[in-house]
């Protein structure tokens, strides 16, 4: 009967253990929300749009089974979803400097002078002809060739965390060909053709205006080229991007007493040893190969990080159109992603303050 009660009395402080732990993290959500929405709140000129977008962003970070424009007027309490298209949309608001907010924001709380800069595209299945960029084109989410949209992204990597802090849609050229196709989508007449590594390499230029602290530029096969290659060479910056197995590298000798070198990286698989990735790479020439490979291993933190904002906070759950309305959406909702991304890392640091106290007192 004893043993009985004390394990009845374990569960229930057990449970309001928890039930404490959840309380302090909806308050630090709320806590966080309210200083995201006060930092970007001038982007928005009218109280109503400033308003809106703030409960935009409550409901992307809400538990709702589907993001999209009805699901996120009924957690908004509204009759239809008018009124988050209008957001996306027509509203007076200016989402390049919302980015810009989002960049600060990522790199204030996760930024590490070792930090990563992972680029890569993402696809973005999609109906019909209208949407901006729409086509029938290779799509990593669907795995083959199909009607979609493709996005590039920038994300930052360091040992706090990892969020995305910039974005671009790819327009194929059949689009910018057909200028009245790209009117009817809002595309503007100055924006033309551009191939997905001339996207990464103006969202790295920004980044590198804004002087996120970084080690190394990493990056998958299409951004490997010689282009991308040089253009960081110029920027001094470091990288390791892969290349395809065909692709040919002429070996030159260089001096020993540079500072940085150029290295050819070879990665096997080790459930397949006859599977082999291949990395250029360019960096400080006392780097060892344990920091190349650690480097190149995060990568695959960009495709967590779809994984988390496709699913979490409906990255890829919109029913717009719009070529800027694309653009407003992801900002949004990669704003909400690092804002879960912060709130874990404060609660990963507040365990294991407790963990320590506790091992500490014995």
């Amino acid at each position: 009967m004893v043993d009985c009660f004390r394990k009845v009395r374990k569960m229930r402080t057990v449970e309001q253990e928890q039930q404490k732990i959840e309380e302090e993290l909806l308050q630090r959500m709320r806590e966080e929300l309210t200083t995201v929405q006060t930092r970007i709140g001038r982007r928005f000129r009218r109280a109503e749009v400033r308003k809106r977008a703030g409960h935009f962003l409550e409901g992307l970070l809400a538990p709702l089974q589907r993001k999209n424009g009805w699901q996120m007027a009924e957690e908004l309490g509204e009759a239809g979803p008018r009124g988050v298209q209008r957001l996306l949309g027509d509203a007076d608001w200016d989402e390049e400097a919302v980015r810009d907010d989002l960049r600060a924001y990522v790199t204030e709380h996760l930024g590490e002078a070792d930090g990563i800069l992972v680029m890569e595209e993402t696809g973005f299945l999609k109906k019909g002809k209208k949407s901006a960029g729409v086509a029938r084109q290779s799509s990593g989410t669907a795995g083959r060739r199909e009607n979609s949209q493709v996005g590039v992204f920038l994300l930052y990597a360091s040992a706090k965390g990892y969020a995305f802090i910039d974005r671009a849609l790819s327009l194929p050229e059949e689009w910018t060909l057909d200028r009245v196709r790209c009117r009817e989508a809002g595309i503007p007449e100055e924006v033309g053709f551009a191939t997905k590594g001339e996207l990464a390499q103006q969202m790295l230029s920004r980044a590198f205006a804004s002087e996120v602290p970084a080690a190394w530029v990493v990056g998958d096969t299409v951004y490997g080229y010689d282009e991308l290659r040089r253009f960081l060479e110029q920027q001094e910056k470091n990288y390791v991007l892969a290349v395809p197995e065909t692709h040919a590298v002429w070996v030159e000798e260089e001096p020993t007493h540079l500072l940085k070198t150029r290295w050819v990286l070879i990665r096997r698989r080790l459930s397949n040893p006859s599977e082999r990735a291949y990395y250029r790479v360019y960096g400080p020439a006392q780097s060892s190969l344990a920091e190349l490979v650690r480097v190149a291993g995060s990568r695959w933190r960009i495709e967590e990080g779809y994984e988390q904002a496709k699913g979490e906070v409906g990255l890829a759950q919109y029913e717009v159109r719009g070529f800027r309305a694309w653009y407003r959406h992801r900002t949004l909702a990669l704003l909400a992603h690092a804002i879960l991304v912060v709130l874990r890392g404060q609660a990963n640091a507040q365990k294991k303050k407790v963990v320590q106290g506790k091992n500490g007192s014995h």
